[in-house]
């Protein structure tokens, strides 16, 4: 029987937190019917489709922390950190796991981990190729300047083991053309696309979702808002006439084993973030602030009104023009506690903000649950796409995004969502998205049939057969470059 080739799959990062290299994963085990071997930094779990597939192995590394370090001199623990991340890379790649015939690696980060590859690949006669995802010396910029000597040098470090790489993968067109001319390097273009359990929900899903989140969206430590304040007197009455609250979420309602969706739910706006400085979050606060000032507005409202006679009214089942937002904003990052102290100092009557961090599984079915995607992701190079927005494409969810130079090769103006470019502009669209919120909104039920459309009409598993695999083959049998 012919032994089965192997793939190395290199992320120096969460593998939890980088889907497209999971997906790469499972299309190697699944669709190439390759051996695979992750290589990557523990913490987040990944998807249970990983976990449970005999062909894929997870290699966990410890990530390196120097704190101390870095209290004495920035710089030196840079470089300590790169060289430890150096030495461990290639001991699991050189000692650790079986021989790879080929090496996948994502960029970023550069450094060290293109060399790192480089030589394990050398060192065990392996092929291998790069997956771009971005550039890393735009995203040391952000903090440095392109002027800085450190990005150069970057530069230098990542154009220069990026054309030793058998083969090449990136995520756009714009990148694509970037890469060969001005790198000298040749990328096949692999867009992101969502896998199979990326779908709309349904009811049940939708309710089963909700009521595994109820904790978390209505009973926030500190928080008193339109969202817990209104929950809160729903379980009063729940109580009092002893109805079982459990069939009974902030959403749904279940009666006879039948679901329905509240007439008088919130309209609810999903967006993912790494809660990093290339994603100015600010954005989506200011908008927020403005939605809930010009609905007051528009309804005639003044100050005098009182929030908790409000907030009664809606749960009593009042009809306005205009629909609370509950924002939910999931990732992991380290702005996310500054932008939670900000939240908490708002005075929102209408819109309320949920920050949480979601099980791989549970996380498509949220975006299928959700009436509108928010978008901040902006690229530090302009050259990739938020993978954020094809998941919620593929989920049927609409979006609107912050507008940079390539993302109309994604969004597709008033077709499957649209772009802002201002927090005023954002306010303005979900004023005009949700008027008449949830039945008598034509615009978003139009964007969120276009948005369908989109989703169903590429996956993941398609364009990986059609891009990557013949790549994969051809660097594996040294037809590509050697």
């Amino acid at each position: 029987m012919e032994k089965r080739r192997r793939v190395a799959v290199v992320v120096l990062g969460d593998i939890g937190r980088s889907p497209r290299m999971q997906y790469h994963a499972l299309s190697l085990a699944q669709q190439a019917n390759l051996e695979v071997d992750i290589v990557a930094n523990g913490g987040t779990e990944p998807h249970i489709a990983i976990k449970e597939n005999p062909s894929i192995h997870l290699h966990k590394m410890k990530p390196v922390n120097l704190g101390g370090v870095s209290k004495i001199s920035s710089a030196l623990a840079l470089v300590l950190k790169a060289a430890i991340q150096f030495v461990i890379l290639v001991q699991f790649l050189c000692f650790k796991i079986p021989h790879p015939d080929i090496i996948i690696v994502q960029n970023p980060p550069s450094v060290p981990t293109l060399a790192a590859v480089k030589l394990s690949s050398w060192l065990r006669s392996s092929k291998f190729i790069i997956d771009w995802h971005n550039f890393g010396y735009t995203l040391l910029a952000l903090s440095h300047g392109r002027s800085h000597i450190i990005v150069k040098i970057y530069l230098w470090f990542e154009k220069y083991f990026g054309r030793t790489a058998n083969g090449s993968f990136c995520v756009t067109k714009a990148m694509q053309h970037e890469l060969a001319q001005n790198w000298g390097i040749k990328a096949t273009v692999l867009y992101d696309q969502p896998p199979e359990f990326f779908h709309p929900a349904s009811l049940r899903e939708k309710h089963e979702l909700f009521g595994r989140l109820e904790n978390n969206i209505c009973h926030p430590d500190g928080i008193h808002d339109c969202i817990s304040t209104v929950h809160k007197v729903e379980e009063n009455q729940a109580s009092c006439y002893q109805i079982d609250h459990l069939s009974s979420t902030l959403f749904s309602t279940m009666t006879d084993n039948d679901i329905f969706l509240k007439p008088n739910r919130p309209a609810l706006v999903v967006s993912s973030t790494s809660w990093t400085p290339d994603e100015d979050f600010s954005i989506l606060l200011e908008a927020a602030v403005m939605y809930d000032r010009r609905v007051a507005a528009a309804l005639n409202e003044d100050d005098s009104l009182e929030e908790e006679k409000l907030w009664t009214d809606i749960n009593d089942g009042k009809q306005y023009l205009y629909p609370r937002l509950l924002f939910i904003i999931t990732g992991k990052g380290p702005e996310r506690r500054k932008y939670e102290e900000c939240i908490k100092r708002l005075n929102l009557r209408r819109v309320a903000f949920r920050t949480m961090w979601l099980t791989a599984e549970d996380y498509p079915v949220l975006l299928g649950s959700a009436d509108l995607g928010v978008s901040l992701h902006t690229s530090s190079s302009g050259l990739d796409l938020p993978m954020k927005v094809v998941d919620m494409f593929g989920c049927g969810l609409p979006v609107c995004a912050v507008s940079f130079s390539c993302i109309k090769e994604l969004v597709k103006v008033e077709k499957n969502g649209l772009l802002f470019s201002s927090s005023s502009e954002l306010a303005d669209e979900l004023l005009m998205l949700f008027k008449g919120f949830p039945e008598d909104c034509l615009a978003l039920k139009s964007l969120r049939d276009g948005a369908l459309a989109t989703g169903s009409s590429s996956r993941w598993s398609t364009e990986w057969e059609s891009h990557a695999l013949p790549l994969i083959n051809q660097v594996i049998e040294g037809k590509h470059r050697d």
